[in-house]
C-alpha cells in the first residue's frame, strides 16, 4: 500500500512547495517519458517546465529510475517508470475543472513491503526520510480539511474564502472546506 498525501495547491503555494524542495536532488519526469525527454531538477524557477497534470520526483542520488518501454495502448512507445521498484514520489497536480473550481491533488510513494505490488525490499532507509520530510513539511505548512484526508495550501485556503470551490478528484467527490 502506497503512503498517500492528498491536498489542494493554488499556484502560489505549488511556488513555494517547489522552493522548498530545491534541497532534495529531484529530477522531473512526467507520467508517460516520450523519447528525447530532457530531466530537469524540482526547482522554483522549473514550475513553468514541469507536466500538466501528472509527474515523478526521481530522487537520482538514492538511484536511478528503472523504465521500460509501453507495449499497448494510446501511450505505445513512450517510456514508463516503475514506481514501485523505483526511488520516485508520484505527484498529481491540482487544475482547474470546467466549472471554475480547484481540483485536489495527490503526493505518493512505495515505501513498504506488500504483497499487492510485488515489492521484495523495503525502500531505503535515504529515501523513507526524503518522503517523511516532504510529508511533515506539506503537514505543517498546510491547514487540515473537512474531510480530514486532505490538506489546504495557505493561498487555496484564502481563495476558498473568497469563494473558490474545492473539489475532490474522486470519481463525484464532493468539496472539502479548510479548517480554521
Amino acid at each position: 500500500m502506497a503512503t498517500v498525501q492528498k491536498f489542494f495547491m493554488a499556484p502560489e503555494d505549488e511556488v513555494a512547495f517547489f522552493r522548498f524542495l530545491e534541497r532534495f536532488v529531484l529530477e522531473v519526469y512526467p507520467r508517460r517519458v516520450p523519447a528525447g525527454w530532457e530531466a530537469f531538477r524540482a526547482s522554483e524557477e522549473n514550475v513553468p517546465r514541469l507536466p500538466e497534470e501528472d509527474l515523478y520526483l526521481v530522487a537520482s542520488e538514492i538511484g536511478a529510475a528503472i523504465v521500460d518501454k509501453v507495449k499497448r495502448g494510446p501511450d505505445k512507445g513512450a517510456w514508463r517508470i516503475d514506481e514501485v521498484r523505483s526511488p520516485v514520489i508520484f505527484l498529481e497536480r491540482c487544475r482547474t475543472n470546467e466549472e471554475g473550481e480547484l481540483v485536489s491533488g495527490m503526493l505518493w510513494a512505495e515505501l513498504d513491503v506488500t504483497p499487492q505490488t510485488g515489492r521484495r525490499d523495503a525502500a531505503p532507509d535515504r529515501f523513507r526520510r526524503l518522503f517523511r520530510e516532504i510529508d511533515e513539511y506539506l503537514k505543517k505548512t498546510y491547514r487540515k480539511g473537512d474531510p480530514k484526508d486532505f490538506l489546504v495550501g495557505p493561498k487555496a485556503a484564502r481563495l476558498f474564502k473568497e469563494g473558490l470551490v474545492l473539489r475532490d478528484s474522486a470519481h463525484r467527490g464532493g468539496t472539502v472546506v479548510p479548517f480554521k
